[in-house]
């Protein structure tokens, strides 16, 4: 079926993102935070090597993300694809700090420590 409010066609839908995806990804994230200690301080990438290149992955995700917002200018996109890519990021993010406190904890950004 063709989604008419935002202009697809039945070809256009063959790989489109649909709500429960979102909802798995925010699910997973409430789950691992909740395990995690509150944010106090800013964190660098980095920790554990798994910790490490889930930071990288995440950096990618943001530039698609910043990618698919500019094609948004020219075109119609399914808005759920862009959701998906910021709660992709949020979740790689928490990741990150999941694998990090099995690892020993974050590597958090202390002011004025590098001067």
């Amino acid at each position: 079926p063709a989604d008419a409010e935002h202009g697809f066609g039945p070809h256009d839908m063959a790989l489109r993102i649909v709500p429960g995806q979102i909802e798995r990804l925010e699910a997973e994230i409430d789950a691992m935070n909740a395990a995690l200690d509150p944010l106090r301080s800013f964190i660098l990438p980095g920790g554990a090597e798994a910790a490490a290149r889930l930071h990288l992955a995440r950096a990618v995700t943001r530039r698609a993300e910043r990618s698919a917002v500019a094609a948004g200018a020219d075109r119609a996109l399914n808005p759920l694809a862009l959701a998906y890519l910021n709660r992709l990021s949020d979740h790689l993010f928490v990741l990150t700090r999941h694998l990090n406190a099995a690892a020993g904890g974050d590597i958090l950004w202390k002011p004025g420590a590098t001067r």
